[in-house]
């Protein structure tokens, strides 16, 4: 049964709240279909050309998109499962277990299970039996509460042992927060470990048809998608709140629309930004903390670069983080025969990195793959791209729970719900959607008050 047919039998009927949706990531979709199966008027407003946010894709044929930013999804993402299935998706939703290596001494070796972990030959056997004592405690955990106010890195080094910790963790904490590394708190790390699951799941074709089907439901249900549109103002003003915009290709053809209840799924910084209303004792304690941002370059080869899916690279002066080879977990059939890499980095938004060029960027990563397969030519190239997006990770420090904002904001109306909320747990779609689903019971509850 859907949202409207509940509501329905409930007796709950429209508020008649007018609701502008900033964003049309997972979150703001899923926003928008609930609030429209209660009833609601929605308008969405999406600066990117198509939805879904840093889980969108771009178009490889008629009916094949490929994520911008590598995505897969793990056995406990219930939710976002869900709702495949409630969009009659789950037909394209496969699950399979592919294989994920460390680069350590210029070679690969498995680790993505507790055998695996037996077998890891970097590490002695003291150490290894250590970590796998730690890990297992720390999945037999079933909230992070007791791991409050401690840092991953120092937990890690003393627990694992230094051994572990030099070639697994720190590798892998110093690629996702550089030179924050030791900040970290170990609730995120504990996230990260216990929704891990082996198996993992795609949805075919990519997950472009999940947002494009949710924008499709949405405008079945009356919502408006302003796509390609620049959220400029958000302003208060008696009884209403005002969204001035513009079109990205026409910034000069600003106009203003009125709304009863704005939600904004943009970060903090962004919404803040946006909100000249919001008092300085809110943006001094929310508009807080530090963010990298991601960059993808994407390779389509004529041949396989390795046997992996995922290849964490735990080896220093590479000048990439991780290789994700999609094509060893979706078949290469599925993308006219090209075999499919992801090269990823997590760098601070002032990076020279950022500021290079596309061909830069592919001369200065392409050497390497020589490292990790030395039978790998330039020619295999057939075709690349290279995607950004800012403030893509935070910096989840032991202090990260303070700054974290409700959804209700001082500005009457306004609400604000983005990754920064789904603490301890990392960014993600699956999250997103329970966010989402979270946030509009409380728009429901405050309706009824």
């Amino acid at each position: 049964m859907g949202a409207a047919a509940r509501d329905a039998d409930s007796g709950t009927r429209c508020s008649g709240h007018r609701y502008a949706v900033l964003g049309a990531g997972a979150l703001g979709l899923t926003v928008a279909l609930r609030l429209l199966e209660r009833g609601e008027e929605v308008v969405i407003y999406e600066r990117e050309p198509v939805p879904g946010g840093l889980a969108a894709g771009f178009a490889l044929s008629e009916d094949v998109w490929l994520e911008k930013f590598y995505h897969h999804l793990f056995r406990s993402d219930h939710v976002i499962t869900r709702l495949i299935e409630e969009l009659g998706l789950g037909g394209r939703l496969g699950w399979q277990r592919p294989l994920t290596t460390v680069l350590h001494h210029g070679q690969a070796h498995q680790l993505d299970s507790p055998v695996s972990l037996l077998r890891f030959a970097p590490l002695s056997l003291h150490d290894r039996l250590r970590m796998g004592l730690a890990l297992a405690y720390l999945r037999a955990l079933r909230s992070s509460g007791p791991l409050e106010g401690k840092r991953a890195a120092a937990w890690l080094r003393s627990v694992t042992g230094p051994g572990a910790y030099d070639i697994v963790w720190a590798p892998l904490l110093t690629a996702k927060f550089g030179g924050r590394a030791e900040d970290v708190g170990l609730p995120w790390f504990w996230a990260r470990l216990h929704d891990r699951s082996r198996e993992l799941g795609y949805l075919r074709g990519g997950f472009q048809h999940l947002y494009q089907r949710l924008a499709g439901r949405i405008q079945e249900l009356g919502g408006t998608i302003r796509l390609g549109t620049q959220v400029g103002a958000i302003a208060r003003e008696k009884t209403a709140l005002w969204i001035t915009s513009a079109p990205v290709a026409a910034p000069q053809a600003r106009s203003a629309e009125r709304y009863s209840r704005v939600v904004s799924t943009f970060p903090t910084r962004l919404t803040c930004r946006l909100t000249p209303d919001l008092p300085d004792a809110y943006r001094y304690r929310y508009e807080w903390g530090d963010a990298y941002g991601a960059q993808c370059l994407i390779l389509a080869l004529s041949s396989p670069l390795t046997d992996s899916y995922w290849m964490n690279v735990n080896q220093r002066g590479f000048p990439f983080v991780v290789l994700v080879e999609h094509t060893n977990y979706m078949s290469p059939k599925d993308y006219g025969g090209r075999h499919l890499v992801y090269l990823g980095n997590y760098l601070p938004m002032d990076h020279r990195s950022f500021r290079a060029s596309h061909a830069q960027v592919l001369e200065t990563f392409t050497p390497y793959l020589r490292r990790i397969n030395p039978a790998f030519s330039r020619d295999w190239i057939q075709e690349s791209w290279l995607f950004t997006a800012p403030f893509a990770q935070p910096i989840v420090t032991v202090d990260y729970p303070d700054h974290i904002p409700p959804f209700r904001t001082p500005v009457e109306g306004l609400y604000l719900a983005n990754m920064f909320q789904v603490y301890p747990h990392d960014r993600g779609q699956n999250y997103s959607v329970a966010l989402a689903e979270r946030l509009v019971k409380v728009l429901h509850a405050d309706t009824n008050r």
